[in-house]
């Protein structure tokens, strides 16, 4: 079985780019204030947290041993607010951080969907939406931690780790040296696994991705599912997708949760030399040479004596256990920061991605606003694709006057879909020219031209909200009273009056407790309410019954009425009163004119008539015998 786009796997860098961590920062510009002052008052912190353990290495070599009480108090009660600033200033940058962090992931989020709006067809019908999807929640989420504790931390711990070490070796620099022996092992296996670990979490990613992707393709399509009873192929499939996303998660934590131990145990080496070098020195004293020992005599007893300088006391033995825990614990806190933003690097990657993704229908350099049109639309030579050397129009040419109705037809795939996209500007053209009442659509802004358009499709798309909210969806300061108005006039009134809370009515994201009738009948409103000058119905009333669509033909008169209209349809009443009906096969228009006059040319929108009238005729007799 070929494998779904859900089940694809995407590609990601191999190296780590940096870039994309100095743009990620980026968005941290406007709030540098903010981040300087809390890390500002964590330098405070952490020169003040310093201080504790010689406060207590003082009290147990000196203020204990001479009785001197009144010291040990003063000791005690300046450790005690140190404590006190410590957790005040901990509360302050948690608060500020946090919100400075949710502060840039809206940033970030806001970009990521407004760029979303910009992007063509063409990207959304390549990829499954669930995996968009994941880039706009779950990605942008992931990301702040990082903003919201890593930055700061890390740059904190680095500041405490240099500032303990310059401790350290102010009070015995032999302990300091003893101490940090497991380092450069401990620093060897991290540049060991770090490619190992970031290529964890990016396969992660990936099938975290795959498995959004399933989710939401068949939520999507439920209704399909039951019907063809696919239930257990479906559970089959999804326990697939599944599994690969719990194993590659499985996978990136043993390795993550693998640098933690590692730092705990290069601690309890370091505690554990400490108490045996600082017991050891402790109970051999300060023996050294005498100061005029010549070095070139005995050099054994000249390191002896340097390394002897600094005596070893119980004071200093404690001060140093809590100087190990201050030297060790921002080790640990760099480890994480180093596992936070590996696991960010395979989410930034795809968050930039879809950033990076450029827009190709974009207002031109010189675009001007479309002042209010007339709705004459003018094809000159228009020659179009949607993939390399598989042209759908060629050379395609037609002059539709301001107020016509105009009838595509032809045979599935022939390009009817198609004009009425380049009419909107979904898609670019490979050569020729679309004109609006003389003014080329590439040359004017996007915006002013679609809203003075109304676009109306076989699948309409209802909006979770109410009835009145769906309808006012293309004119938002329409009042109430036009609302029902164009509901009445494509005769939508009738069904959302009987509803139990009428237009106020709550429907479901696309429309599900309504018929696929009702939700045209809806869209049809909604595009008399925006009064366009230029109006597209693709199918537009495939849904609707025989009785509803005679009910709606008055209305559907109302509705094409001063507009320019452009109609894809199959049915023969909406075909036969069109001012002109074009049919479109081989990449060109092949015949076009009204339906009396095609009829009389005998070709292929005469035989296309034929064939529907003769099965409508079919049709009746079954049903009359």
């Amino acid at each position: 079985m070929a494998r779904n786009k859900f089940d694809v796997d995407e590609d990601l860098e191999v190296s780590f780019n940096f870039d994309h961590v100095k743009r990620l920062f980026g968005y941290l510009k406007p709030y540098t204030k903010t981040v300087i002052g809390i890390v500002a008052l964590m330098f405070v912190s952490s020169i003040i947290a310093i201080i504790g353990p010689y406060l207590v290495k003082d009290a147990i070599d000196t203020r204990i041993p001479n009785h001197d009480y009144i010291g040990l108090f003063i000791n005690a009660g300046i450790y005690l607010v140190i404590c006190g600033i410590t957790v005040l200033i901990g509360r302050r940058k948690v608060l500020s951080m946090t919100r400075v962090g949710q502060d840039v992931v809206l940033d970030l989020r806001r970009d990521v969907f407004l760029h979303l709006q910009t992007l063509p067809f063409t990207y959304f019908d390549s990829r499954p939406h669930g995996k968009i999807m994941v880039r706009v929640v779950n990605y942008v989420n992931s990301i702040s931690d990082l903003l919201t504790n890593g930055l700061v931390n890390f740059l904190t711990d680095i500041f405490t780790l240099i500032l303990t070490m310059i401790f350290m070796f102010v009070v015995n620099y032999k302990l300091a040296l003893i101490c940090m022996i497991p380092l450069p092992v401990f620093v060897f296996i991290v540049f060991v696994l770090k490619k190992k670990h970031r290529k964890a979490w990016q396969d992660f990613s990936t099938k975290n991705s795959n498995q959004n992707a399933y989710i939401h393709e068949s939520i999507a399509g439920m209704k399909v599912t039951k019907a063809f009873g696919r239930e257990g192929r479906n559970m089959e499939v999804f326990r697939g997708v599944q599994k690969d996303c719990k194993d590659t998660w499985m996978s990136a934590q043993r390795i993550q949760l693998g640098f933690w131990p590692m730092v705990e145990v290069a601690s309890a080496i370091a505690t554990v030399l400490l108490f045996a070098f600082g017991i050891l020195w402790l109970v051999q004293g300060a023996a050294s040479l005498t100061p005029n020992f010549a070095f070139s005599q005995n050099p054994i007893g000249y390191i002896n004596m340097l390394l002897s300088q600094n005596a070893v006391t119980i004071g200093v033995i404690i001060a140093f256990r809590s100087y190990v825990s201050m030297f060790w614990n921002p080790i640990i806190n760099i480890a994480n920061f180093y596992n936070t933003i590996t696991t960010t690097m395979a989410y930034l990657e795809r968050v930039f991605e879809l950033l990076d993704e450029k827009p190709n229908i974009i207002d031109a350099p010189d675009a001007a606003i479309l002042p209010p049109i007339r709705g004459r639309v003018t094809f000159s030579d228009v020659t179009f694709s949607y993939e390399k050397n598989k042209t759908i129009l060629e050379n395609v040419s037609f002059d539709i006057k301001e107020g016509e109705t105009v009838a595509l037809v032809g045979p599935t795939g022939a390009g009817k879909t198609t004009i009425i996209n380049l009419i909107s500007r979904f898609y670019n053209l490979d050569s020729g020219m679309i004109c609006v009442d003389g003014h080329d659509i590439s040359h004017v802004t996007l915006n002013s031209l679609r809203k003075q358009m109304g676009v109306m499709l076989q699948d309409t798309f209802i909006f979770a909200g109410t009835i009145m909210d769906n309808i006012k969806y293309g004119k938002l300061d329409a009042t109430d009273e036009e609302t029902i108005e164009a509901a009445r006039v494509v005769c939508a009134d009738e069904f959302v009056s009987a509803l139990s809370d009428g237009y106020e009515t709550e429907v479901n994201e696309r429309g599900s407790r309504l018929s696929v009738g009702q939700r045209q009948l809806i869209s049809f409103a909604r595009a008399l309410l925006a009064d366009p000058k230029i109006l597209i119905l693709d199918e537009a009333t495939s849904s609707i019954d025989t009785e509803t669509e005679q009910a709606l033909q008055k209305g559907l008169d109302r509705l094409l009425e001063g507009r320019t209209s452009f109609i894809i349809a199959h049915r023969l009443s909406t075909i036969k009163n069109a001012d002109k009906i074009m049919y479109i096969d081989q990449k060109h228009i092949i015949e076009s004119g009204n339906h009396d006059e095609l009829m009389a040319k005998k070709g292929a929108y005469y035989n296309l008539y034929m064939a529907q009238y003769a099965f409508l005729e079919e049709s009746n007799y079954v049903k009359n015998s």
